[in-house]
C-alpha cells in the first residue's frame, strides 16, 4: 500500500498516484505559474504564520521549535485542519510545498498531525497529536 498522505516539492512533476494535491505554503512558490500546477486545494491557512516562516528560516537547529510552535498554530484553526482531514478520509493526498530542505518544513509537521488524527480516528482514546487537545477541534 502506498502512503496515503505524501509529500512532495511543487517543482516535482504530478503523478497519478498523487490524489488531492494540496499546497500548504502561505507564499506562491517562486517560478510557478499557478495555470502549470495541478492543484485542488492552496490551503494558505494551515500554512506557518508569516512570524514563525521567517524565524524559522529552514534553519534544522530550530527544527524542534518550529514544530511545536507550528504545531499550536494549526490547534487554532481546526476547522480548516477538519477540510484537509476529509480530503485524507476520501484518499490519497500530496501536501506540496516549496522548500528545498525535504525534511525540514511544515509539509513534514502537518503530516506527522494528520497521520496522529488518522491514527485517533482508528483507535479512540490515544492522544496523538496536539492538536486533539484543543476543545474546539471537532472532525
Amino acid at each position: 500500500m502506498t502512503d496515503p498522505i505524501r509529500l512532495k516539492r511543487i517543482y516535482d512533476p504530478s503523478e497519478d498516484e498523487d490524489g488531492a494535491r494540496i499546497l500548504v505554503d502561505r507564499v506562491w512558490p517562486r517560478g510557478v505559474r499557478k495555470a502549470d500546477v495541478k492543484l485542488d486545494w492552496w490551503a494558505r491557512e494551515l500554512a506557518p504564520s508569516t512570524e514563525l516562516r521567517k524565524w524559522f528560516g529552514h534553519d534544522p537547529e530550530r527544527w524542534a521549535e518550529f514544530r511545536n510552535s507550528y504545531r499550536d498554530e494549526l490547534a487554532q484553526v481546526p476547522e480548516t485542519l477538519s477540510k484537509l482531514l476529509n480530503y485524507c478520509r476520501q484518499g490519497p493526498v500530496t501536501l506540496l510545498f516549496g522548500a528545498r530542505d525535504r525534511e525540514h518544513n511544515q509539509a513534514v509537521v502537518l503530516r506527522e498531525v494528520l497521520l496522529g488524527e488518522r491514527a485517533e480516528e482508528e483507535a479512540p482514546g490515544e492522544n496523538a497529536s496536539p492538536v486533539c487537545y484543543n476543545n474546539k477541534f471537532s472532525l
